[in-house]
């Protein structure tokens, strides 16, 4: 069988279901495993390249709708009639579900079974070791900076964020995204800021910018100890890499309970 994915998480999966040689490309954006980063790519993950797809001759395109503007991609793909499963869950249970369902689509049935069940496994077992918070931590999760996007009641941040004891501030919007801005933010009290910006790599964040935003003075995000830059990749990318993600959140909010998660 030759696969192509076309969006980054997609690429993740099929390396928790054990794909080797039937992976013939990726999207540009698909940087992990590091041991995938010389496969040819087909484009950007917003804007693939079909004609290039096409010279694959790929038996499965794994395709996605977990980011807006991927549906031009899907239209192409349906248009050109080449075989593609449509991945976009909204949960936890999500992932696993896109684990099971991408292991039937490509003849792994049973691996993908083992893969979502170990990855509903881990989850509660750090579920387990979360100590009991009387009042929750508040968590403002930050998509991008201008305009303000971030998390609403429908993505899987509010779910990580009760998984660990804590509140996503936008949580009750009932949304997947919510476009904000940076006074509203203030008016939900955050007690922490968890910026993963979509695309941008950690080394361009800069706390000291985030912390002089105007109005922010006095806050407690107006401390450089309560800003967090993270790892794009384990917090936006629904594949079970995120549980390194919880797993870093978790050693944030309990460093004595979680130890720090350096990689995988």
């Amino acid at each position: 069988m030759r696969i192509v994915s076309i969006c980054p998480s997609n690429t993740e999966l099929l390396y928790f279901l054990g794909v080797t040689d039937e992976l013939a490309a990726v999207d540009n954006y698909s940087d992990w495993p590091p041991h995938w980063q010389d496969l040819p790519r087909v484009g950007p993950d917003l804007d693939i390249d079909i004609e290039k797809v096409k010279l694959f001759q790929p038996d499965l395109v794994i395709a996605s709708l977990s980011v807006p503007g991927m549906e031009k991609n899907i239209e192409r793909l349906k248009q050109e009639r080449i075989p593609h499963i449509i991945l976009n869950p909204k949960t936890l249970a999500g992932i696993a579900g896109d684990l099971k369902t991408l292991g039937e689509a490509i003849g792994r049935k049973k691996a993908g079974e083992r893969a979502a069940e170990r990855f509903l496994q881990e989850i509660e077992a750090i579920k387990q070791k979360i100590p009991h918070q009387e009042k929750p931590i508040r968590l403002y999760w930050e998509w991008w900076p201008k305009p303000v996007f971030t998390p609403g009641a429908k993505n899987w941040l509010t779910e990580i964020s009760q998984l660990v004891g804590a509140v996503n501030v936008y949580g009750e919007v009932p949304q997947d995204s919510v476009q904000t801005d940076w006074d509203d933010v203030l008016k939900k009290d955050p007690d922490l800021a968890l910026v993963v910006w979509t695309g941008i790599p950690i080394r361009r964040v800069k706390k000291n910018l985030i912390c002089s935003r105007p109005g922010w003075q006095g806050h407690p995000l107006a401390n450089e100890k309560n800003i967090y830059i993270l790892e794009e990749g384990w917090y936006c990318r629904p594949s079970p890499r995120i549980l390194t993600g919880i797993k870093h959140l978790a050693h944030i909010l309990y460093p004595e309970h979680f130890p720090p998660q350096t990689g995988e």
